[in-house]
């Protein structure tokens, strides 16, 4: 074990020599899958395995500082995830709640819920937003915390966010139908005034957004990893950035 980590340290020192500086990414979306088969894997019931994946984001966070990233977005619950069994769904959200609640007493990023908090349990929802209350004016890296998270519902959410907004200013639906574009969503997202994602990393093996920033990421990169996310190492990440840097990235141009 002594040789083997002595080996990756080395390895790990050589991946972050070779990083390029100006072609690492500003924002990295992560999708945090795998936690249910890594318990199977390991003889662990589920809530270990959820346990075992919140552990996990702290160590990313900072390995994300350490090369300059200035947003995170984790995918830590899909809305999807809300029709899971109560035996499994009731435990997952107090593990959330508790590894947000770490992240801000941390005191280093700041964090930002993202997703549609009124699908939520109104105790998961105000530990979501007492977090963000108490990081507002932490000067650090900006953290995304997509709890009740999808795709599709952030899109008709901002629609919706938009329509409203316009109705109030006594705008009719043919005015707006005539200047509409997509800055005018965009403005209305959970993530408006970030940039989008460069990067989008999702662990497990699997490679499909599955709703994941939809709209944010027409133009990022992909990278799918083969461990499952407790297991997801620096070296993983490292991994991550040197292929994102190896990439041309042409912006459907």
């Amino acid at each position: 074990m002594g040789l083997r980590n002595l080996l990756y340290g080395a390895y790990e020192r050589r991946l972050i020599a070779r990083l390029p500086a100006d072609r690492l990414p500003r924002h990295v979306g992560v999708m945090l899958d795998g936690n249910r088969r890594w318990a199977k894997a390991n003889g662990a019931d589920t809530a270990q395995g959820h346990q075992a994946g919140a552990d996990n984001i702290s160590p990313l966070l900072g390995w994300c500082e350490e090369v300059g990233v200035e947003v995170v977005t984790l995918w830590l619950l899909s809305t999807d995830n809300l029709n899971r069994p109560a035996a499994e769904l009731t435990p997952l959200l107090r593990i959330i709640e508790t590894a947000v609640a770490g992240l801000a007493a941390a005191g280093r990023w700041r964090l930002n819920p993202v997703g549609a908090l009124d699908l939520l349990p109104a105790e998961t929802a105000h530990k979501l937003k007492e977090a963000a209350d108490a990081t507002r004016d932490v000067d650090g890296l900006l953290v995304n915390v997509a709890v009740g998270y999808g795709g599709r519902r952030e899109i008709a959410d901002a629609v919706r966010s938009m329509l409203q907004e316009h109705a109030a200013r006594g705008t009719s639906i043919e005015e707006l139908a005539e200047v509409l574009d997509v800055e005018h969503i965009a403005d209305h997202l959970y993530t408006k005034g970030q940039p989008d994602p460069d990067l989008v990393i999702r662990t497990s093996g699997e490679q499909r957004l599955g709703g994941f920033l939809l709209w944010q990421s027409a133009h990022s990169e992909f990278y799918f990893c083969e461990a499952y996310w407790p297991d997801f190492r620096h070296v993983d990440f490292l991994r991550a950035l040197r292929a994102y840097a190896e990439r041309e990235r042409r912006f459907g141009a």
